[in-house]
């Protein structure tokens, strides 16, 4: 799993980096079964974007942080405001890991239905 890291309007810090990498790069058990490979490389990519929106506010500083994974047939996007950077990064971090649990959960389901599909037809030939 490679994690691509952008920064807006913030230096992109090696001990931030590494916070990023850490948090998000917990995500790839939750991923490892739905990714492409292709002779011993995967293909998934993760992209996250840091950046702090603070020119239009009166008091401290905003931090936006926006994650994106790629998946099979699914782009999942989650995106999370606030004022600590770490803590935007984290939330960042769940609310990814919500939407790939739905997604893997959506895939059984269909895998279910086809395999209830395919019973209701044999039993309708015999």
């Amino acid at each position: 799993m490679k994690i691509i890291i952008k920064t807006k309007n913030l230096e992109l810090t090696p001990s931030l980096e590494n916070y990023i990498n850490e948090k998000i790069g917990s995500l790839e058990k939750f991923i490892k079964n739905l990714q492409k490979e292709e002779e011993g490389k995967t293909l998934s990519e993760i992209f996250v974007e840091v950046e702090k929106e603070s020119k239009h506010h009166r008091h401290g500083d905003i931090f936006r942080a926006t994650a994106q994974v790629i998946l099979p047939g699914k782009s999942l996007i989650a995106e999370a405001k606030g004022e600590d950077l770490l803590l935007v990064i984290v939330e960042v971090k769940d609310e990814l890991q919500q939407e790939i649990k739905k997604y893997k959960l959506k895939k059984m389901d269909a895998k279910i239905k086809g395999g209830r599909k395919a019973k209701d037809q044999l039993k309708s030939e015999t």
